[in-house]
């Protein structure tokens, strides 16, 4: 099919502004002119790229921004549906192929290599897309700098590429004819991505590896790519790397203000301890206590003592349903703050340590900051041994689940900032209302949304007043379940 006069005069503009090119990447464009025509075609016709696509729609939610850098036909913007969607790439002849099929994004012909692309891109970007970008440049360290541009606080960078060790498998499926065929490219491994990403400033957040057999198999090979290819150890065999990353040594936002969300049930020995400890910091601080139904008078005393502490902000709301969950929920909704905290009120986690979750969350360090008790030695009686034996398995299943390092799941303080609650609140329908206790919903949520999590040792403190209120064997099943419902959607179906 002949281009347009239009398309023509585009590609005439192309060669005086871009500069010029090296031999390596004219034989890159050159190709993918030669393949404009065909690629979606071929695209359609792959289990392997179908695949790859449902799982960049697991890591990418639809609805954001997303600049795609050697975004091709646009085949790829389009199947992650962005509210603004961009897409550079060196290849006329794919641009007018995606102007043609996806006239609602905006294409930039031009090498991101190169600053003044970037430079004529306006505004940020929710996410920054590499598919099958990454090998193809010259420079990946400055490339990635110049892109930090195009960055806000919240801006993922999504690198999808080829696991190197199968560079034969590949080459001889070039010859073969099985694959569009690629240019010499670079065979990086994660580690070499992570470290080049370090270098130009980005924190990598998640790494996985998917497709153990890239291809169908007659319905084999899904089979064997959900339930052996995300297996420990083996999923490094798969074809596909992803990285996640993140912006870092971007400016200390200002002074956030910070709601600390107390739930509590027959707490009422620990509540004015609690309101005495809990030190002043941010920028305004609100104590509000979530109380559920209590049978000793909590909610009496939370009352008598708010006039007495009168210099503090306290607020108390009652829960309407039942769990720690519901009482989260609803106190983080009610809660002005623009940091949310949670301080169980058995007070095993010093409120004296609040100020450190609240400074690696507005340094930067993480965006999810969970507590964990499993560091520091821990007061006598302060965990039982069957406890502690559970939370150390059930820290490994998470870190294997969330490829994010858990060492203590259950930990009842975790902190983050409401817009981000806020999302994970949108997003919850992936996973439904499955968590009683409140802290997985977040934990997956937070996974999902590819937050930074950060662990904060604490040092964990036997209660003084009332009873556990978690059974070891009730609640450890429960567990168990939530472990295989996590497994089902963050590996199986993601």
């Amino acid at each position: 099919m002949p281009f347009s006069a239009a398309n023509e005069k585009l590609m005439q503009k192309a060669a005086v502004s871009l500069p010029a090119l090296s031999a390596r990447k004219r034989a890159i464009r050159d190709m993918a002119d030669r393949w404009a025509l065909r690629r979606e075609a071929f695209i359609a016709k792959s289990s392997f790229h179908q695949e790859d696509e449902n799982y960049l729609r697991f890591l990418i939610p639809a609805g954001l921004s997303i600049l795609d850098v050697g975004s091709g036909t646009g085949h790829l913007l389009a199947a992650l549906n962005p509210e603004r969607g961009v897409g550079i790439d060196m290849s006329a002849r794919m641009i007018e192929v995606a102007r043609a099929a996806h006239p609602q994004f905006n294409y930039v012909l031009g090498d991101a290599e190169h600053v003044e692309t970037i430079k004529n891109i306006d505004g940020k970007f929710d996410i920054i897309l590499l598919h099958d970008t990454i090998g193809s440049l010259e420079d990946c360290q400055s490339t990635l700098t110049n892109l930090r541009a195009l960055c806000h606080s919240d801006t993922r960078l999504v690198i999808a590429y080829y696991n190197y060790l199968w560079e034969p498998v590949l080459w001889l499926a070039d010859k073969l004819n099985l694959r569009m065929p690629v240019p010499q490219t670079n065979w990086l491994k994660p580690a070499d991505i992570a470290n080049l990403l370090s270098l130009a400033d980005y924190d990598v957040v998640r790494t996985d590896w998917r497709q153990l057999v890239p291809a169908r198999l007659l319905g084999i090979g899904r089979f064997i790519n959900r339930f052996v290819g995300t297996l420990p150890g083996i999923r490094k065999l798969c074809v596909r790397n992803y990285i996640v990353a993140r912006p870092i040594g971007l400016p200390a936002e200002e002074q956030l203000t910070v709601t600390v969300v107390v739930p509590c049930r027959n707490e009422r020995g620990n509540i004015e301890s609690i309101i005495r400890r809990i030190p002043d910091f941010g920028g305004d601080l609100e104590i509000l206590f979530i109380e559920g139904h209590s049978k000793d008078g909590t909610y009496e005393e939370i009352e008598r003592l708010i006039p007495i502490y009168g210099h503090r902000d306290i607020k108390l709301v009652r829960q309407d349903g039942k769990g720690k969950g519901d009482a989260v929920y609803k106190a983080f909704d009610a809660a002005r703050g623009d940091v949310l905290m949670i301080l169980d009120a058995d007070i095993s986690v010093p409120p004296e340590d609040l100020p450190k979750f609240y400074n690696a969350l507005r340094s930067g360090k993480g965006e999810f900051i969970n507590g964990s008790r499993l560091v520091y030695p821990m007061e006598d009686e302060a965990m039982r041994f069957l406890n502690r034996i559970a939370n150390h398995i059930f820290s490994m299943l998470f870190s294997w689940l969330l490829n994010q390092r858990f060492t203590d799941t259950l930990c009842g303080t975790k902190v983050l900032r409401k817009r981000h609650y806020q999302r994970i609140k949108q997003n919850r329908s992936y996973f439904g209302d499955f968590d009683p206790f409140g802290d997985f919903d977040l934990i997956f949520g937070a996974a999902k949304l590819n937050l930074k999590i950060q662990e904060l040792p604490i040092s964990y403190a036997a209660r003084i007043y009332g009873e556990t209120q978690i059974s070891r064997f009730s609640h450890g099943w429960l567990l168990l379940r939530m472990v295989i419902f996590a497994y089902f959607k963050l590996k199986v179906l993601a």
